[in-house]
């Protein structure tokens, strides 16, 4: 999953793969604001066809707090 978490980040945010780590901060060392991430949210749920609530939204902080979500969830 990390690995396509990965792919996605670094299309939106037009970043080299090799930036982006599990414990990536989404803002701090990706530079994504707000906007990015309701972006990349939408393309995740799109993508794997599941629903992340606007509250977990700000629970994001780094790249493996995505990649645990979406490994519970994504069916």
């Amino acid at each position: 999953m990390f690995e396509k978490v990965r792919d996605i980040l670094a299309k939106q945010f037009k970043l080299s793969e090799d930036r982006i780590e599990l414990d990536s901060r989404i803002k701090e060392d990706l530079g994504a604001d707000s906007l990015d991430v309701l972006q990349l949210l939408i393309t995740l749920e799109e993508d794997y066809d599941i629903v992340i609530p606007d509250e977990k939204l700000m629970e994001f902080k780094t790249v493996r707090d995505i990649v645990d979500y979406c490994d519970k969830n994504v069916k």
